[in-house]
């Protein structure tokens, strides 16, 4: 968050240095750009100012408003009920996977509409291809097993006509798969990214929320998810473990047509979990990138099924014209 007039504006220095939000939320300056945000603003008992993050409305008008301000996004909506995630702790799975990609290019991030990114589950917040198209130039496809949140990112990107051209949305007809039907063919992917569900249940997600918000002071019912979320973004049959249980599986079926595999765990007890299936598929090279925002700490697990000669053919294949 921003500070009031005359104090210093404190770094969020566990953020990745290439993320813009580092420098915290300058409300002023946001509030110019998207005045809807200002009746949301007010001073807290620190003198800083700031929003009531257990407030939906007031989360989604900041979406809108970092957007705007960031990313060239003047138009973004979700359905009201939809997940209305956080955005720095987003661009961060960007910039992290960026630098992934970066090691086969002698440390330069690659850019530009050859990078091709697979987002599972992308949801009708449209969020990381909005981010890695303006960033990096990347291109998206975009899948989602609900047609609510394909239509909500279709509006997102014809409102956008800067973004239309470097995304492409796919609806998953049968909710046993993730990359079937997803993936062509003839198609290469540099990167596949995932938010997975976290929670097996409602309850557990209910139950999570509420322990939240006793931690962080809050008097809040135990229903108040102020991110949002539908069922199949917020919980599914085996919690997060399950769910990346399934991805790593099923991933083998295309181990040779994307060059790294991504997902977020939140669960520190999935880890070892994953470690031991990633074992059993021969996965040749597992990365775990650690990313703490705020009192959350999560992580980025990657994998390939490429050897490093693989992979720089791979480059030369896909990234040179």
């Amino acid at each position: 968050m921003s500070s009031a007039p005359g104090k210093k504006i404190t770094e969020k220095e566990n953020l990745h240095p290439r993320n813009v939000h580092r420098a915290g939320y300058d409300f002023k300056q946001l509030c110019k750009g998207s005045p809807a945000l200002k009746k949301f603003v007010s001073v807290n008992p620190y003198g800083d100012e700031a929003i009531d993050f257990s407030n939906p409305e007031a989360v989604k008008a900041l979406n809108k408003a970092l957007l705007k301000q960031y990313y060239g996004v003047n138009h973004w909506d979700i359905p009201e009920g939809y997940l209305c995630p956080p955005i720095p702790g987003r661009a961060d799975y960007i910039h992290y996977v960026a630098d992934l990609l970066a090691e086969l290019n002698g440390g330069e991030v690659p850019t530009g509409n050859k990078i091709q990114v697979l987002d599972i589950g992308m949801g009708a917040n449209c969020i990381y291809p909005l981010i890695g198209s303006k960033v990096y130039n990347w291109e998206f496809v975009g899948t989602d097993i609900d047609p609510v949140a394909i239509s909500s990112a279709e509006n997102i990107a014809a409102m956008n006509p800067g973004f239309k051209d470097k995304m492409e949305f796919r609806l998953q007809n049968n909710k046993s798969h993730i990359f079937a039907g997803m993936v062509k063919r003839t198609e290469g992917f540099d990167i596949s990214m995932c938010n997975p569900p976290f929670h097996a249940s409602l309850q557990e997600a209910q139950i999570s929320t509420a322990t939240k918000w006793k931690k962080l002071g809050f008097d809040k019912q135990a229903s108040a998810l102020n991110f949002g979320g539908q069922k199949n973004e917020l919980w599914c049959y085996g919690g997060e473990a399950g769910f990346i249980r399934r991805m790593v599986e099923q991933s083998t079926v295309v181990g040779q047509q994307i060059l790294w595999f991504s997902t977020l765990v939140s669960k520190k007890d999935t880890l070892p979990v994953i470690y031991k299936l990633l074992k059993q598929v021969n996965a040749l090279d597992v990365r775990t990138i650690t990313m703490t925002h705020g009192q959350k700490t999560s992580r980025i697990v990657a994998w390939t099924f490429l050897t490093p000669q693989q992979q720089v053919e791979w480059k030369n294949k896909f990234w040179y014209d």
